[in-house]
């Protein structure tokens, strides 16, 4: 894994040895301040701490991308939104990017197209789209696959199709396998579930700004929509919930991320709803149609730090402060 992805190559053959890149990372991100990279050289081969993969990949390059995370939403529901986010989906995959990308604005399957007078075919083939330009498009030129979670909220109309994406049996053009799902979950839907009451399937092209409310607003106008009759069909919340576990046992997706919890505790809400996480889940970051949230990763090695059961707090903030 190393010299296949970490160590650099001329004409592959492989010019870096293990140290080499090491210093390579730490003057890349120090630049002129020697003293720094120096001390980050250090930490980095005593195994203090290592950065992440993007960095070690790219520092010290001619195209420095060193961030692992990105946090997108859908640009519209459009050809033109669909294929720009499709487009920046591709290039952050090319320079080593992790991709978290929500999709809760895509009309659902059937829905009206004023644009050809024709109707949606729904999420299932736009992702079958993304999920090839994820294998296509490997993180830094085949040093390791693309990487892309793809959020939607349980209210959607496709919920059932997008829950059945991952699984081995049925049809293939039903399935995208490479891609990663998670559910970003209200809490109406979980209080519905615990009620075992009937939950709503919605297109947000008719039903619009569900997925840009939290909380107490959502819950308003998810019911006054239930009210006016807005909606595609009607299920027990349980259902769905029995259909998510069956998908989680047979592919270990999707993940489940509460929305609600994640808005009200954000120091984001000013900005304006948190509509998803990032690849791994550990982030929560807003993003819109023209804001991408970034996120930088790095490991300690916490058993280097414990010497006779007693932690060393002061390495630890060198080692969590220096390199940085």
């Amino acid at each position: 894994t190393l010299e296949r992805s970490y160590l650099l190559k001329i004409n592959g053959k492989v010019v870096e040895r293990p140290q080499h890149m090491l210093m390579r990372v730490a003057v890349g991100i120090h630049s002129d301040d020697i003293d720094a990279a120096i001390e980050t050289y250090h930490l980095m081969s005593d195994k203090w701490f290592t950065h992440a993969s993007p960095t070690l990949f790219n520092s010290g390059t001619p195209k420095p991308q060193l961030s692992s995370c990105f946090l997108l939403s859908m640009t519209e529901d459009s050809i033109d939104g669909i294929y720009d986010t499709l487009k920046r989906c591709a290039l952050i995959s090319k320079s080593a990017g992790g991709i978290g990308l929500n999709v809760h604005c895509i009309r659902a399957t059937g829905s009206y197209i004023a644009g050809t007078n024709g109707t949606s075919n729904g999420l299932v083939p736009m992702l079958r789209v993304f999920n090839n330009t994820a294998r296509y498009v490997d993180q830094g030129g085949n040093k390791r696959p693309g990487a892309f979670a793809i959020y939607l909220e349980p209210w959607h109309a496709d919920i059932f199709e997008f829950l059945d994406l991952k699984k081995n049996t049925g049809k293939e053009e039903q399935r995208a396998r490479d891609l990663f799902y998670a559910l970003w979950i209200p809490d109406l839907f979980m209080k519905r579930v615990e009620k075992d009451e009937m939950w709503s399937l919605m297109c947000p092209d008719e039903s619009p700004g569900l997925h840009t409310c939290y909380g107490e607003e959502f819950e308003e106008l998810y019911e006054k929509y239930e009210k006016e009759g807005r909606y595609r069909s009607q299920v027990k919340a349980q259902q769905i919930w029995y259909a998510i576990i069956e998908s989680q046992i047979e592919t270990g997706t999707p993940y489940m991320l509460y929305k609600d919890a994640c808005n009200r505790k954000s120091n984001q809400k000013n900005l304006g709803t948190i509509q998803c996480s990032n690849l791994c889940t550990e982030i929560v970051e807003y993003t819109s149609e023209d804001e991408i949230a970034v996120c930088n990763l790095a490991s300690i090695a916490l058993n280097r730090y414990v010497k006779d059961q007693e932690l060393n707090f002061v390495q630890l903030r060198i080692a969590v402060t220096k390199p940085f």
